[in-house]
C-alpha cells in the first residue's frame, strides 16, 4: 500500500502510533506538550516529502508552540505527566512509508524534552510567522520542512 493508497489517518492515529512507540521500561514518557510537537514534526516532514498532509486536523500556533486543539483538550487531564499507550494498537493500519517516517520523527525528536521541543518550534518559521491561535498553513510547513529535508541529505 503506497502513501496515496493509505487509509486516511487522523492526528489521533499518529498520536496512538507515537504513544505505542514509547519504551516505558527505560523510563521514557510522552506528555501532552511533547506529543503536540511530535505531531507537528510528523506533519511537517510528511508535507515536505509527499506534498500532502499526513492528517487533516489543523495545527494551531499556541503560546507554547504548535498544537492540535482537539487532542490537547483530550489529553490535558494528564497535565505534564505521561500519557499512557493506547490499548489494542494495530500497527497494520499504517503504510511502510508512514511507519518509517513516524519512527524517524520519534527517534530524532522524541529524545528531546517537551520544553526543548517547545523552544525549537518557537525558532521555526511555521510557528513564528503564524498569528497566535491561528492555524499554521500547510504550505508554510511544507516549504520550511523541505529546507530541512534538503539540508539533511547534503
Amino acid at each position: 500500500m503506497s502513501v496515496a493508497e493509505q487509509a486516511n489517518l487522523t492526528a489521533r492515529d499518529v498520536v496512538d502510533y507515537f504513544l505505542a512507540s514509547v519504551d516505558e521500561e527505560s523510563g521514557d514518557n510522552v506528555s501532552n506538550l511533547k506529543l503536540q510537537k511530535l505531531l507537528y514534526y510528523a506533519q511537517g516532514f510528511h508535507l515536505a516529502l509527499y506534498e500532502k498532509p499526513l492528517f487533516d486536523d489543523a495545527i494551531q500556533a499556541w503560546q507554547h508552540g504548535p498544537v492540535v486543539p482537539d487532542l490537547y483538550h483530550l489529553f490535558k487531564r494528564y497535565g505534564a505527566g505521561a500519557i499512557p499507550p493506547p490499548e489494542n494498537f494495530d500497527k497494520s493500519r499504517y503504510t511502510s512509508e508512514v511507519t518509517s517516517l513516524l519512527d524517524e520523527v520519534f527517534e530524532v525528536y522524541g529524545q528531546f524534552s517537551a520544553l526543548k521541543l517547545r523552544s525549537m518550534t518557537h525558532d521555526e518559521p511555521p510557528w513564528s510567522q503564524t498569528t497566535l491561535n491561528s492555524s499554521i498553513p500547510n504550505g508554510l510547513m511544507r516549504e520550511y520542512f523541505k529546507t530541512l529535508v534538503v539540508n539533511g541529505t547534503e
